[in-house]
Parts: C-alpha cells; sequence; structure tokens
C-alpha cells in the first residue's frame, strides 16, 4: 500500500502491476510509439468532442458548489488519475490498480451526499461506472430481522446499485447492534461484493468523523478496503450565507437587508458554539423553507400586493429555533 496525505486529506491507493501484454514488457519501438500518438489523438476518452463538453459539466457542477475546496481538489485527481492510467496502458506501462471505494467523514449538510452524485456522475464519463447512479441506503436498508433476511436486503441493494455507487449513511450502525444482531453479516456480504463486482460498483461509507474512526478501528479491514478517505469540513458563516442567499435565488425570493443581517448573526452564533453535531446547509434550509411558510402565512390575506410582497422574505419571517435536539427543531413564537 502507498499512503500519501495532501492538503489535510489522506488517501491510498493499492499498488498492483496491469498484466503486460503477449509481447511481453520493454519499451515500445518508436513505430509503435508514433501509431499510438495517432491512435490516442483519434480515441483518447473523456478529451474529445460530446465526451469531452459532458465531462465539462460535470466538473462546473462541481466547482459550483460552495466551500469544499480540498474535496473539490481531490476529487480532480482521481479524474486525472483515471486518465493516465488509460493513456499509460496504450504504452503498457505500469499502472496502479483503480480502488475506488471511499470513506465520506463530516457533519450533517456538509456535502456528502452531493459529491457522492457528482463522483458517479464523473466515473460514469471515464468510464470507470457502466450508469453511475446514486443509491443511498441505512441500516435499516441493509440489516433484516431474522437468519438469512440480511444477506437478502443486502443483495436487493447492491443489485439496485450496481454500475454505480452505493452509499451507505452512518454506516458505522452497522456494528452498533449486540451478539445476535446481523448487521456484521451485512458487513461480511458487502465485502465479498466489493471482491466480486470489483469493476461494476463502487461502495461510499459516510458519517460523523469521529463514530466512522472508531468503526474502522474496530473493523480494521474494512480501512484498506477503503483507500480514499474525504474530509467534510463544516461550513463558515460566509459560506452558509452564500448557500442561502443560493437557496432563495432558487426558489425566486429574496432577502431584504434586515432579514439577511438577522439570519448572519444567529448562524455565526451557531459556528461560534462549535456543537459536534451541527447541521450546516440542513439547518439552513430548514430557516429559509420555514421563512417562505411565515411569509406565505403573513401575505394570505391580503387582497392587495406586488410581485416584489411575494418575493421579499422580511426580518419578521424568520422565526428561528430556541433548540434543538437530534434534529428536531423547536420554533420560538
Amino acid at each position: 500500500m502507498k499512503q500519501t496525505t495532501r492538503f489535510g486529506l489522506k488517501y491510498t491507493f493499492a499498488d498492483r502491476e496491469l498484466k503486460q501484454s503477449r509481447e511481453g514488457p520493454g519499451q515500445p519501438k518508436p513505430a509503435e510509439e508514433a501509431a499510438a500518438r495517432t491512435q490516442q489523438a483519434a480515441a483518447e476518452p473523456g478529451f474529445a468532442g460530446e465526451r469531452q463538453e459532458s465531462m465539462q459539466q460535470v466538473l462546473h457542477e462541481l466547482d459550483s458548489l460552495i466551500g469544499l475546496s480540498q474535496v473539490k481538489e481531490l476529487v480532480r485527481e482521481i479524474r486525472a488519475f483515471v486518465e493516465i492510467c488509460r493513456r499509460r496502458e496504450r504504452f503498457q506501462l505500469k499502472n496502479e490498480s483503480l480502488v475506488l471505494h471511499m470513506i465520506f467523514k463530516g457533519n450533517p449538510g456538509t456535502g456528502k451526499t452531493t459529491v457522492a452524485r457528482i463522483l458517479g456522475k464523473m466515473l460514469a464519463e471515464l468510464k470507470v461506472l457502466p450508469k453511475g447512479h446514486l443509491v443511498e441506503v441505512e441500516r435499516a436498508d441493509l440489516v433484516g430481522e431474522y437468519i438469512g433476511h440480511t444477506a437478502q436486503k443486502c443483495r436487493e441493494q447492491l443489485k439496485k446499485a450496481m454500475g454505480g455507487i452505493l452509499f451507505i449513511d452512518e454506516a458505522y450502525s452497522l456494528a452498533r447492534g449486540g451478539a445476535k444482531d446481523f448487521g456484521k453479516e451485512a458487513i461480511d456480504t458487502l465485502v465479498k461484493a466489493m471482491e466480486d463486482h470489483k469493476n461494476e460498483i463502487i461502495l461510499i461509507l459516510a458519517g460523523y468523523e469521529k463514530e466512522m474512526e472508531n468503526f474502522l478501528s474496530t473493523n480494521p479491514g474494512l480501512r484498506s478496503r477503503f483507500p480514499i478517505h474525504l474530509h467534510f469540513p463544516d461550513y463558515s458563516c460566509d459560506e452558509l450565507m452564500e448557500i442561502a442567499q443560493l437557496m432563495v435565488r432558487e426558489r425566486q425570493y429574496q432577502l431584504s437587508v434586515g432579514a439577511a443581517e438577522y439570519l448572519r448573526q444567529y448562524l455565526q452564533q451557531q459556528v461560534d458554539a462549535n456543537r459536534p453535531n451541527f447541521s450546516n446547509a440542513r439547518l439552513v434550509r430548514n430557516l429559509i423553507e420555514r421563512a417562505i411558510r411565515r411569509q406565505a402565512l403573513r401575505l394570505v390575506d391580503r387582497r392587495i400586493y406586488t410581485r416584489d410582497d411575494l418575493i421579499m422574505l422580511l426580518r419578521e419571517d424568520f422565526v428561528l429555533p430556541a433548540g434543538e435536539e437530534a434534529g428536531i427543531y423547536i420554533w420560538q413564537a
């Protein structure tokens, strides 16, 4: 195993050699090299015609995400690694094998599922995955209640995800049961599928950072099977406000100056509190959606209103949560 740390991100690629061609090892002859270059120019995957345009669309979607600079950098590294492996293979050069199962660590609302979807599209464009779709599951979708039920449920989800990415949220919950729990059977079934269908599916295990580290520590065999680890940090207040403005624009609303100031003050308080389970963009979405409903309540009985009235969210439309527990918000009147 070769392990590298860059930009605060740890990732590993297993060292394996591609099989040599029938002609055996050695440097390509000049004529062969020229022919290979001609073939490369004519059929370079991912960099010509419609495929290049599709890849640029995927990369634009990645770059449009707010924050996540280190995550974006690693995603681009994965893309570049796949492309260069293909080019090296044409010249019969040794390559590291593609081991792209991943661990996503971070609080809710930090973009883990969104990045997973973009990765699926990118790997489909690169022909690493046949489809590139995302199937998101949790413990209840994988663990059964009686002998044989777990394997059946796992096979059903694996079948749905075949050709794409199986995204397992709060993956550590698979190992939380007691001696009679079927979570370990689910883990064993998933690991076997990774080996049996290594060119057809990618698994991503996601969850809180501390819990994911504990999960991997108690299941040491898993760490080597998931060589790419991405950390999703909490957003800053400025990034959360940018997300809020984006959500508002997408819904064809606008924040008044007073509403924006009030929202920023509240979000800064949440960031400064540095709570371990801060829900980031998910909290922002809840606040915006609640404000839209409050605006509707404010306007519904009016007989006279303007287009601007229907667009503008005011300070009074934001009723901020007085407390929260386990993702359930208690709204103060």
